[in-house]
């Protein structure tokens, strides 16, 4: 039964009529034959597990690239949230834009072209989930300035703190010590 049902999985997916599906494996085969650097399915899922546990209806994304992991969010989410992500390369936010405008994905996604350390303390209200995906060195200074948006329950994801461990210490070492934050790594 196992193998009918991961057949049956793998054949509608070849056949899906989900535009945010199509839009995704669309990016996923680009950053395979590019080499560019996505979150993919498998770190995704991460994002994914979170949202359906803490169900949020306002995300922060800091680094939006393609809007890979924008729309694989999104299409988790419920009709009244919103996303909120900042891309520094006006290029790039502009495919961004262009992949969650074909993806025609429910929630509100609101693409700021700007640094996210200037854009982020104009932003008003508070953020249910906040993922952190930019510039890895910078990753405990956009922690700063989005903490005064965090309210007790938000989560922040940081993609990539394994990997760059070594360029992430004094951000690794304040969640760590700070005791303003539970940690976990997946």
């Amino acid at each position: 039964m196992g193998v009918k049902k991961s057949f049956r999985d793998r054949l509608h997916s070849l056949f899906s009529t989900d535009k945010a599906d199509q839009i995704l494996k669309k990016m996923e085969i680009d950053a395979i034959e590019r080499g560019l650097p996505i979150v993919g399915r498998c770190r995704g899922q991460v994002l994914v597990d979170v949202i359906h546990r803490i169900k949020p209806k306002r995300i922060l994304e800091v680094g939006t690239f393609m809007g890979y992991s924008t729309i694989l969010m999104a299409r988790e989410l419920d009709n009244d949230a919103e996303i909120i992500t900042v891309e520094f390369n006006k290029a790039l936010a502009g495919i961004a834009k262009e992949n969650v405008k074909k993806a025609e994905i429910r929630p509100k996604v609101e693409i700021l072209v700007d640094d996210a350390l200037n854009s982020i303390p104009k932003l008003d209200g508070e953020f249910d989930l906040v993922f952190l995906d930019g510039s890895k060195r910078q990753y405990l200074d956009y922690l700063r300035v989005v903490e005064s948006k965090l309210h007790e329950g938000s989560v922040v994801v940081a993609d990539n703190v394994g990997v760059f461990a070594d360029v992430m210490k004094d951000y690794l070492e304040y969640v760590r010590s700070s005791g303003k934050f539970r940690n976990k790594y997946i």
